[in-house]
């Protein structure tokens, strides 16, 4: 004789839990790209510093907040900057991205 188990009620989900990928199509490249990938600018700068090919420097787009892009070779850190090759302090707050060219 089978024993008739109890059933199973799961619970509501209340809130998004936002661990999906939002994309887009990029036509002009024919690629897709990531438009927002749920990383902050902490977690790319040290994404960039601990990637393989990081060797002293790294050649990299800024996007400043203001809308203004620079193209830059960041070699290190401090909490508040990053530095530049050219001995230019950066400050981490006035950055909106930053990608590896």
């Amino acid at each position: 004789m089978k024993k008739k188990l109890p059933g199973v009620f799961p619970g509501k989900v209340k809130k998004d839990a936002g661990n999906n990928i939002k994309m887009t199509y990029v036509n002009a490249k024919e690629e897709i790209k990531e438009v927002s990938n749920n990383k902050n600018i902490s977690q790319k700068i040290n994404e960039i510093f601990k990637a393989k090919n990081y060797i002293y420097k790294a050649e990299v787009t800024i996007t400043l907040k203001d809308g203004s892009h620079l193209d830059k070779k960041i070699v290190g850190k401090n909490n508040l900057n990053l530095i530049t090759m050219d001995n230019e302090l950066i400050p981490i707050n006035n950055i909106a991205d930053i990608e590896r060219k």
